[in-house]
Order: structure tokens, then C-alpha cells, then sequence
């Protein structure tokens, strides 16, 4: 086997193995309390590579990118969220979560360097389905709010181990060489991919 064949092998393996249990939210009215709503960004494969290539892709803009991406996203889920929260539909809410990971995982994998500004009207727009996911399963209750706040402070630790992530990334790039970085980001891409087409 080569050594450039065993990269696509294991993406292959990886959209192979990614379920529809991929989904972190279960239904609607199911969440109440900080505690869960701090685990159901983290327990959906979809939300947890969205969150982190957000955090990767800011890394890699750099500069005011390092803050604005990522605090764009969590403004615009809490807006997202508010929607879900009053009943106003969204529509292609499962598909535009799935289309996230795909074009964030792109996005990181072609280490595209688009303008800030440009790169936090994308994210605010994936953001919108992320919150409204999570604020349509929230009760309009005290334990809906202490959700709220454990999903927006969960969506900032995903980004900000995404940061991290970045930061290993691009040090093992100077090593290894960019196949790392555009590695991982495939990775994440072709896991959307595979969520997308279990919601088709």
C-alpha cells in the first residue's frame, strides 16, 4: 500500500463508520439544566467537528479572526437558539447543520484565507441551524435558560480546543508538511458528507 492511498483509506473507513446517532439533538422538549445543556454540543460528532473547525479555521485567519469567527458563531447560535425557543421554523435545519461540517472541514482543509468579515457572515450563517437545534428542544423555563447557557459555553470550549487544535495543527505542519492540516480538515469534510447523507 502506499503511503498517499492510506489517507484516503482512512477517510473512507471514517464516513463509513459515521452514524445517524451522529445527531446530538434527540427531540423536541427533551433538555432541561445546565449540566445538559452544557453535553449536547458534545455528545453529536455533527456539532463537535462544526465547533472545532470554527475554532481551526479562526486559527488559521488569524489576527482579529482569532476572536471575531468564533464569537460570531456563539452570538448568532444564542439568536438561532432564541428562534428555536418561540416556534419560528428554520428550514434544513438537519441538512444545514451536516452542510456546516462539510464546508468548514473544506474550508480548513484548503486552508482558505477569505476576509474576516466574510468568514463571519459563513459561520453566523451555520450558526443560525446550530441554535435553532438546540432552542427548539429548550424549555421556555429557568432550566431552559441554565440549558441555554450550558450549550453557549460548551459551543465555546469546542471552539476554543478548535484554537488548539489549529495551533497543533500548524506545528506538526511545519514538520510533516501541509498533508496534515489538509488531512484533518478532509476528515471532517467527508464525516459531514456521510452525516448528509444519512439525513437524505
Amino acid at each position: 500500500m502506499t503511503r498517499h492511498a492510506s489517507p484516503i483509506l482512512a477517510l473512507a473507513a471514517l464516513a463509513a463508520l459515521v452514524p445517524s446517532v451522529a445527531f446530538a439533538h434527540t427531540g423536541v422538549g427533551n433538555a432541561a439544566g445546565f449540566v445538559h445543556g452544557f453535553a449536547h454540543p458534545v455528545t453529536g460528532l455533527d456539532h463537535v467537528l462544526a465547533m472545532v473547525m470554527v475554532g481551526v479555521f479562526a486559527f488559521q485567519l488569524g489576527g482579529r479572526a482569532l476572536w471575531l469567527v468564533p464569537a460570531t458563531f456563539v452570538g448568532v447560535m444564542a439568536l438561532g437558539g432564541a428562534l428555536g425557543v418561540a416556534g419560528i421554523g428554520v428550514p434544513f435545519v438537519e441538512a444545514g447543520i451536516a452542510l456546516s461540517v462539510v464546508v468548514l472541514g473544506a474550508v480548513v482543509a484548503l486552508r482558505v484565507q477569505a476576509p474576516t468579515a466574510l468568514a463571519m457572515a459563513v459561520v453566523g450563517l451555520f450558526a443560525i441551524f446550530h441554535g435553532h437545534a438546540h432552542g427548539s428542544e429548550m424549555p421556555e423555563t429557568a432550566a431552559g435558560a441554565a440549558y441555554g447557557l450550558g450549550f453557549l459555553l460548551a459551543t465555546g470550549t469546542l471552539h476554543a480546543a478548535g484554537i488548539g487544535l489549529g495551533f497543533l495543527l500548524g506545528w506538526a505542519a511545519e514538520r510533516k508538511g501541509a498533508l496534515v492540516v489538509r488531512a484533518a480538515g478532509a476528515a471532517a469534510a467527508v464525516a459531514g458528507v456521510a452525516i448528509l447523507a444519512g439525513i437524505a
